[in-house]
């Protein structure tokens, strides 16, 4: 394979990375590591795991059709559309609250700002939805590997400069406190991302494609998504290190507040590598939050307006307003976040949790819409069958724990 067709090629399973290494990995996985050390490490290897299928359908579908996979509902039946608006809307504001009000707790913490959290959040969101009007999101994608690569070998040094060979604490995970459990689901609602995030990564690849007016091989789209998806869990499995090595059996927890959890996140390297690493792992960490925030941002517009087109033809603009729903579906999400945030919004705490519990519940149908576009009558390179009994295991597991997590909270 030619080196620098396959650099070019990279692109859409960065994005994926961008996407997937903000809440889940800085703080549910250091949560998660200073809550109860290594106990959880079993559980965030099997969620990447069992995921895997339906996030690497994505790639699969839009390369092998130069559609997304919301086309791939459309041919389902219109009930798959119209499950997957409502599943996408319900869960669109309150994920983008969640992650902008982390990105807005580390802003704060590196510039000292004394400033309302809500406040700066609705200064990010403004600022980020700027950038996506103006066009400016492609440049974004040209500098996320350097992003990601960062943080990459800021944690690793980290987590070198910070192992210790036993742990101090005594906290164990316990499967009869409602405590334990609530953040188990949450941790592995995000873990390694929401199933949205494969849809998101599906539009990204026709934007590629379409971009580059080239076709891509399916084995090299593949590659893409697996550096992508592969690094991403090595990375969770850092961060629930360095949170075991810091700060597990401290004595200290991590704050519910955006402002306080992020100057104790960046304290951790700090702790590690020396006073010296402060605003290169806090840059490091807020650059990576802020493309979270931006492809989020951008994601739900993005998904929004096709399958609102899809279900009501009649709506589908004019070539030379091709833009203006995109711009409009903005608008929304950022509106909606901000008056969720402002109304709801207790602390970063309870918006990561109900965000990443959300997640955990809608994962089964999402997967199985993924798996039912990739397995029809019409769609050429379907995948083989060691990967459809890989899906099948996966969709009944994550079924069962669905089924028993709602059981368990309501009755």
């Amino acid at each position: 394979m030619n080196i620098s067709k396959f650099y070019k090629s990279l692109g859409p399973g960065l994005l994926y990375a961008g996407a997937a290494v903000g809440v889940s990995h800085l703080v549910q996985s250091t949560r998660a590591g200073a809550g109860y050390g290594f106990e959880l490490v079993w559980v965030l290897i099997i969620a990447n795991i069992i995921k895997y299928p339906f996030f690497e359908f994505a790639p699969r579908y839009a390369n092998s059709t130069g559609k997304s996979l919301i086309d791939g509902y459309r041919k389902i039946g219109k009930w798959a559309l119209v499950l997957f608006a409502i599943l996408t809307f319900s869960t669109m504001f309150i994920i983008t609250a969640a992650i902008s009000i982390v990105t807005a707790g580390l802003l704060g913490t590196l510039l000292g700002l004394n400033m309302d959290i809500y406040v700066l959040t609705m200064i990010i969101m403004g600022v980020t939805m700027l950038i996506l009007i103006l066009g400016q999101f492609s440049a974004l994608e040209s500098i996320i590997k350097f992003i990601i690569i960062a943080l990459a070998i800021s944690t690793i040094v980290a987590v070198s400069l910070s192992f210790k060979t036993s742990l101090a604490g005594s906290t164990h995970f316990d499967w009869s406190n409602a405590v334990d459990i609530a953040f188990l689901i949450a941790f592995v609602g995000w873990m390694p991302a929401p199933i949205d995030v494969s849809i998101w990564h599906s539009t990204w690849t026709v934007a590629k494609q379409k971009n580059t007016k080239e076709k891509v091989p399916l084995a090299t789209s593949l590659h893409d998504f697996n550096i992508g998806y592969i690094g991403t869990a090595f990375l969770a499995l850092g961060f629930v290190a360095l949170g075991a090595f810091v700060m597990y059996g401290s004595g200290e927890g991590f704050s519910s507040k955006a402002v306080a959890f992020s100057g104790q996140l960046i304290q951790m390297y700090t702790s590690s590598l020396g006073q010296w690493a402060y605003w290169i792992i806090g840059v490091a960490a807020l650059t990576t939050m802020f493309s979270t925030s931006i492809t989020v941002l951008d994601a739900y517009p993005r998904v929004m307006q096709p399958t609102l087109e899809m279900l009501f033809p009649k709506i589908k603009p004019k070539q030379d307003e091709s833009q203006k729903p995109y711009v409009i579906w903005l608008m929304i999400t950022v509106i909606g976040t901000i008056i969720l945030m402002l109304f709801f919004g207790k602390s970063m705490k309870f918006m990561v949790d109900l965000a990443t519990t959300i997640s955990f519940v809608v994962a089964p149908i999402l997967a199985i819409l993924n798996y039912m576009s990739v397995t029809s009558k019409d769609f050429n390179d379907k995948p083989k069958k060691w990967l459809i009994i890989y899906a099948w295991i996966g969709m009944i597991f994550m079924s069962l724990f669905s089924i028993f997590y709602l059981i368990w909270k309501f009755f």
